[in-house]
């Protein structure tokens, strides 16, 4: 069976953590983890990051310094893997869900300001397959309001929006390095701070809510417990291997984007024919490749093709049931104005297989299943539809 995904490996991510033992400093915010937070800094020019054991875990501590509270309002895409709506309910929160783009499914812009109540404290936009969200005019409506955004870029290391990298652009920004990401350490992930007045009370929620950071420095001469917290701090041996993955990030990404392009163009005359059709990249945006997905006419005739490519070994898959649907969401959660996209677009998408170093073989018989799919009889001859 063709794997819809490989962990990516570099090489040194085995050396990286015997230096780890080595160094006799397994626990949180050793060298390795100081690496990682000085890669962040350095590449994508934010004033702070600190990683953590998730991006869910980043989420939470963005909604803790973000003062959210029982009765808030945080406004999002219905479309997101459940952790961006949770880490705002555990707070209190109601999500304010609205509808997404079709073209690339990112929240509406458009439709966020007529979502603003006098209890909204939040928008979190969800850059979609390392795509970006139109980050200027969010960022716009933000300040009109005085809202903070927290970019969800869980896929979006090393993209950007009009030459920015996504999770720099916001007060706060959130990554994850979950085994399914570009760049992975198995479970991981990183908190990007933009905003100065965040960043003493991060350090803080994230060591257990002590100033046990400010010890460490020779600020205070004994930490003790100051304000909320839990422990965020991943261990040495992930944020080692962590750090052979961001050495190689440039590399990975280059990697990645080949494929990513030898399955567009291949698809390219499905799509042109009207049969599916294909990720829409904005020109001020360079993605990532994290994933490659296309879209076809309906629910029914994506459980079809992904039922056909499992009989040809070949493992698809589709992505999230939108939260609003969920029955969660109709708990902690309400859809502002209609839902023409969100659902409709969300059950006609398939992920077909990408990973760091898939051969090109592999995409070729990915491409030709597909080909096949559509080329069977005269079943989908009455299937081309227009945009």
């Amino acid at each position: 069976m063709l794997p819809f995904n490989i962990p990516g490996l570099t090489g040194n991510e085995e050396a990286y953590i015997r230096e780890a033992f080595k160094n006799q400093k397994l626990s949180g915010d050793g060298l390795f983890t100081k690496k990682c937070h000085g890669w962040f800094e350095t590449n994508f020019n934010v004033k702070k990051s600190l990683l953590t054991t998730s991006c869910t875990h980043a989420l939470e501590m963005s909604a803790i310094l973000a003062n959210i509270k029982e009765g808030d309002e945080v406004i999002m895409p219905s479309f997101t893997f459940v952790s961006t709506a949770n880490a705002f309910v555990l707070r209190g929160a109601k999500i304010v869900f609205v509808d997404i783009r079709p073209d690339t499914m990112n929240i509406n812009e458009n439709l966020i300001e007529e979502a603003i109540t006098r209890k909204t404290k939040a928008i979190v936009p969800v850059h979609y397959a390392g795509v970006a969200c139109e980050m200027d005019k969010i960022m716009e409506i933000a300040r009109r309001y005085d809202l903070l955004v927290i970019e969800d870029a869980a896929q979006g290391v090393m993209s950007t929006y009009n030459g920015n990298a996504l999770g720099s652009i916001g007060h706060l920004g959130c990554y994850s390095f979950h085994e399914t990401k570009n760049y992975n350490c198995g479970e991981g992930g990183a908190l990007l701070i933009n905003d100065d007045r965040f960043v003493e009370r991060a350090e803080i929620i994230r060591e257990k809510g002590t100033n046990r950071s400010r010890f460490f420095r020779g600020q205070v001469d004994k930490y003790t417990w100051v304000d909320l917290g839990s422990s965020y701090l991943p261990s040495e041996i992930n944020a080692a291997f962590l750090y052979a993955q961001l050495e190689m990030a440039s590399d990975i990404n280059n990697n990645r984007l080949l494929s990513w392009n030898r399955y567009f163009e291949g698809l390219r005359p499905l799509h042109d024919g009207g049969l599916i059709e294909l990720p829409h990249i904005p020109q001020n945006c360079e993605h990532n490749a994290h994933m490659f997905y296309i879209k076809v006419r309906d629910l029914e005739e994506r459980t079809e093709l992904i039922e056909y490519l499992k009989q040809n070994r070949i493992l698809s898959v589709f992505h999230y049931i939108p939260l609003h649907s969920s029955d969660a969401g109709l708990k902690f959660g309400r859809f502002h104005g209609a839902d023409l996209f969100t659902t409709q677009e969300s059950e006609r998408l398939v992920r077909l297989p990408m990973y760091y170093n898939i051969s090109k073989e592999d995409i070729t018989k990915v491409i030709e299943n597909i080909n096949s799919f559509y080329g069977v009889g005269q079943r989908y001859s009455n299937k081309i539809y227009t945009n």
